[in-house]
């Protein structure tokens, strides 16, 4: 099978604006993988099927990934203008300096997909989709018409991680009740206290519950004094 800079080489000629990225794997594996521009991704989907090289007609797996939001630290240098006495006398110089600035790094959520050729016997060619963040731009393309296996897994991802699917058939939940508000994959996910299908609460949720109750009842003192 072609390397994955001959795939990305492939790619880039049939699809013309691409925007595909190779993600390296520094594991003992190697598997290193393809990120595609969502915008492209149905065309580079269809010629990694059709192409008579690659014929990835099998779609195995896909999975749901979770980035939160990440705080970076980064030294930089900067020129600043510095007061400093020089033989007696006060002068104004520039002076480089290090400095540490932060900025946040806003999270995303990512689906990953593991593609095979039946007919070539050869794979995987690991593809990756990511959405703008983890609130309000969720949207991928669904891969659902071009491999058909990929329909509940997707459905799935959405159930749990909140991906939505732009072309599924049939995008709603597949493990959750209808009417649940939440992904319970995500990584910031908080169980609630009490759940819908368990009437009577075991020992662990109920501690929960009066751990929960105890810091509302402190937050509600706290925001009392501080009004007075």
């Amino acid at each position: 099978m072609k390397t994955v800079e001959q795939i990305k080489a492939a790619i880039e000629a049939a699809v013309p604006g691409a925007g595909v990225t190779i993600v390296t794997n520094p594991s003992p594996s190697a598997q290193h993988s393809l990120l595609l521009n969502p915008s492209q991704a149905i065309a580079v989907a269809n010629f990694l099927r059709e192409d008579e090289e690659l014929a990835l007609d099998f779609l195995s797996n896909v999975t749901g990934v979770d980035y939160l939001d990440k705080e970076v630290a980064e030294k930089v240098k900067v020129t600043k203008q510095v007061a400093k006495t020089v033989d007696g006398v006060e002068q104004t110089i520039e002076e480089t300096v290090e400095e540490t600035r932060k900025h946040l790094e806003p999270g995303h959520l990512e689906a990953v997909y593991h593609l095979f050729s039946m007919r070539k016997k050869h794979g995987p060619v690991v593809l990756r989709m990511r959405t703008v963040n983890r609130t309000d731009k969720v949207e991928l393309p669904s891969f659902t018409p071009i491999w058909r296996s990929a329909e509940f897994q997707e459905r799935e991802i959405f159930d749990l991680y909140g991906i939505v699917f732009a072309g599924h058939p049939d995008l709603r939940r597949l493990l959750m009740w209808p009417e649940f508000k939440d992904h319970p994959m995500r990584k910031d996910y908080v169980e609630p206290d009490d759940f819908e299908y368990e009437p009577t609460a075991h020992d662990s949720v109920m501690a929960r519950a009066k751990s929960h109750e105890a810091a509302g009842e402190q937050a509600s003192l706290s925001s009392a004094e501080a009004a007075r």
